[in-house]
């Protein structure tokens, strides 16, 4: 049985995550509101992010960066799209 939580990010009760998604008080603030289908949404955008600035996850500072752009996501003003970013079709 999947666990139901009011999904800070769509504004709907959804099924919650399984587990907290790294450890830490933030791990634990997504996990108690944050839903699969938001999560999933963040890994998307997450990608967006490493890809169009060219981020490396052995970096220390690229991390701190997708940890404050996460916060910001979830409980914040939200992550903007980098500057000229176009989707491919």
């Amino acid at each position: 049985m999947s666990r139901k939580i009011h999904c800070i990010k769509l504004d709907q009760e959804a099924d919650g995550l399984t587990s907290q998604p790294f450890p830490g008080p933030l791990g634990e603030k997504i996990y108690n509101h944050v839903s699969k289908q938001a999560w999933k949404m963040w890994l998307d955008h997450q990608t967006m992010l490493i890809n169009e600035y060219r981020l490396s996850l052995i970096d220390p500072k690229a991390r701190e960066f997708l940890r404050e752009e996460m916060q910001k996501y979830f409980f914040g003003e939200g992550s903007d799209k980098p500057s000229g970013f176009s989707p491919k079709e």
